[in-house]
């Protein structure tokens, strides 16, 4: 059962590579349809392609981060803070870090 408690938490953390993975190939997909549709250049129809990509993949990682700050329940159930920093490397940074010690 530990197991698929750790599998779903990991699956979780995956989704927004995933996400952001999945809408850059539709943005770019589309903005190669519409490339070829309307222009005429190798190098614009590229650059196109590229724009789109880009365009859609860093949009859809902007709302899924929206989305994970309005959302508690959802970060409860990946354990991410706000930010999507999984709180199990937080707690490990905190562990690993020496104190602060001031200097005379």
């Amino acid at each position: 059962m530990r197991f698929l408690h750790f599998l779903a938490r990991l699956v979780g953390w995956l989704l927004t590579p995933l996400i952001a993975w999945a809408a850059s190939f539709f943005g770019a997909w589309a903005g190669a349809a519409a490339a070829a549709a309307s222009v005429e250049g190798a190098n614009l129809s590229l650059g196109v392609t590229i724009m789109g990509g880009a365009a859609a993949g860093v949009g859809a990682t902007m709302l899924w981060m929206r989305l994970l700050r309005r959302s508690p329940q959802l970060r409860e159930a990946l354990a991410v803070t706000a930010e999507g920093i999984p709180v199990a490397a937080l707690e490990e940074g905190a562990e690993t870090s020496p104190p602060n010690e001031v200097q005379p």
